[in-house]
């Protein structure tokens, strides 16, 4: 997420209750986590598990909560809950601003949109040319959708992002600032849920088609012309890529890549990414005639014993 304006270092400190390191004076330009943050970015490390990848990572100011060396180029920024002291941030600059109306006035709607019956449009949503969005959908804040975008019944777009920190005296809730982006041509299926970014963007490529009841995590990249079946769970921070085709009932694990023009066939679960051009099934899903084999020779084995 970029500030609306870069805020110094130093006023930064002042608001979260830190110590620092570095220019006063740096302009910080944004928050993000440590895998979308670009220089200008602050991020945030509370396990020294993750101290060296937060360091080195492209970020120009790093909340923490052990006093290190400060690496050339970057600023610290000492806090004894880098966690609650970034969650701080993104409330006071992605507050929840409360709706009083269905569509909301600072919505974008283009010329040609269909809006049907009982949708909710949040703030600074913008929507395209010649869509149609039928009865009882949920358009959070900020979304982006394209041009000629079908979204069916009852279907959720910009949810926050399932992520919780386990503390002893439970969950603490990291704040969504991030958006979800549709891209022309797209069809959403009835009830399915796009969860926005935690910092960055839920991106659904030109030309894709969902069916129904399909879930999409945070800060997942869905290339161009995918197919995705009914059912189908995509967990955060994955990336499909172009033409990709997942039949329904397919669980794919957070954090992988998904090869252009692959197909994972119906109820196979992916813990791992897949090259393209391949077709795949199984738990966990692997080349499909190999998994073929496999089943035949597990249907041998009874007979096999009973000649032993």
């Amino acid at each position: 997420m970029k500030f609306p304006l870069p805020i110094s270092l130093e006023e930064v400190a002042k608001f979260i209750g830190a110590t620092f390191r570095g220019n006063a004076n740096f302009p910080v330009s944004g928050l993000n986590e440590i895998h979308m943050v670009t220089t200008g970015d602050l991020t945030f490390v509370d396990h020294p598990k993750y101290f060296n990848k937060a360091l080195s990572s492209d970020a120009s100011v790093v909340i923490i909560n052990q006093e290190v060396e400060c690496p050339d180029g970057k600023s610290l920024l000492f806090h004894d809950d880098p966690f609650a002291a970034y969650t701080m941030l993104v409330k006071k600059f992605m507050p929840l601003s409360a709706s009083t109306t269905a569509i909301s006035a600072t919505a974008e709607i283009g010329e040609g949109t269909v809006i049907q019956p009982g949708v909710f449009i949040g703030n600074h949503v913008e929507i395209g040319k010649n869509c149609i969005i039928h009865s009882n959908v949920s358009i959070y804040d900020y979304t982006r959708i394209g041009n000629n975008v079908v979204i069916h019944a009852n279907s959720v777009l910009g949810a926050d992002a399932y992520y919780f920190q386990r503390k002893p005296a439970g969950y603490r809730k990291l704040e969504s600032c991030g958006r979800v982006v549709i891209h022309d041509d797209v069809e959403i299926g009835a009830l399915c849920s796009i969860d926005r970014g935690v910092s960055g963007d839920t991106v659904i490529g030109r030309g894709t088609k969902f069916d129904n009841h399909v879930q999409v995590g945070h800060d997942t990249q869905i290339g161009a012309n995918c197919l995705i079946g009914s059912h189908t769970a995509i967990a955060g921070v994955t990336r499909i890529e172009d033409d990709v085709i997942l039949w329904a009932k397919v669980a794919i694990n957070k954090d992988l890549v998904i090869g252009k023009g692959a197909v994972i066939l119906a109820t196979s679960s992916v813990d791992k990414s897949l090259p393209g051009g391949v077709i795949y099934f199984g738990s966990p899903a692997i080349e499909a005639r190999k998994k073929w084999k496999e089943l035949v020779m597990l249907r041998k084995l009874p007979s096999l014993y009973n000649k032993i």
